[in-house]
């Protein structure tokens, strides 16, 4: 009885696929303490969806990869329209890079997309009390690669350690190759928006300035065999 009484957390889901918004709505609405009020393809649309929302939006849950208007410009908005609204970012991007972004634009969270049910109801709660959240694999990445740090070669200047994934290897070996975004999608049943996410999260990981050098930059050490 108690519990029907209390106020439930409104959150609006801001992502492109819509296969990936279904999934979260019938895993969050598992939860009586949760309300799921609307879904935006883009930035731009989820601003119109709480602009005519009959109640206030209390949380949004943004990915940051989205046309029109991407989730952190979309957070940016909302901090000053909506200042009460909370924001975590739900992405595949996990370069400390997008994190300290998000940070900058004032989202509240950050959680990888590869987050089990239980971390994600978790971090809900923990921001909704005016906590910062990021997801444990993701702050266990961070701390790994701060601790690293640079380490440097005996024969050769200054050399960051970079680590990517067998996915990010695989997407990387088929762009040396000469494959399309979309070629790539096709050869590994995924989407076009999947690798063209993995592409732009190794440049940032390297810090180089295109897809030419990054093949250059891991030709030269040793991440790519030149064949």
């Amino acid at each position: 009885m108690a519990q029907d009484n209390l106020k439930k957390i409104n959150i609006l889901l801001a992502d492109d696929h819509h296969l990936v918004r279904d999934g979260i709505k019938s895993l969050l609405l598992k939860y009586s303490d949760f309300n799921v009020v609307g879904e935006g393809a883009n930035g731009i649309e989820t601003l119109k969806i709480m602009k005519h929302a009959e109640e206030p939006i209390d949380l949004v849950l943004a990915d940051i990869n989205m046309p029109e208007m991407n989730g952190l410009d979309l957070c940016k908005e909302v901090n000053q329209l909506y200042p009460k609204t909370k924001v975590i970012m739900l992405s595949m991007l996990d370069h400390e890079k997008y994190v300290s972004q998000a940070l900058q634009v004032g989202a509240k969270g950050y959680l990888l997309k590869s987050v089990n049910e239980e971390e994600l109801i978790f971090s809900i709660k923990q921001v909704m009390h005016n906590s910062f959240y990021v997801c444990t694999e993701l702050a266990y990445q961070l701390l790994s690669r701060s601790l690293m740090g640079v380490r440097v070669s005996g024969k050769q200047n200054r050399q960051v350690k970079v680590d990517f994934s067998s996915r990010e290897i695989e997407i990387l070996e088929l762009i040396a190759d000469g494959y399309t975004n979309l070629e790539i999608a096709d050869k590994l049943f995924t989407s076009k928006r999947t690798v063209e996410g993995h592409r732009l999260q190794m440049i940032s990981k390297t810090g180089v300035r295109n897809t030419a050098a990054l093949v250059k930059y891991c030709l030269v050490n040793g991440i790519l065999k030149d064949s």
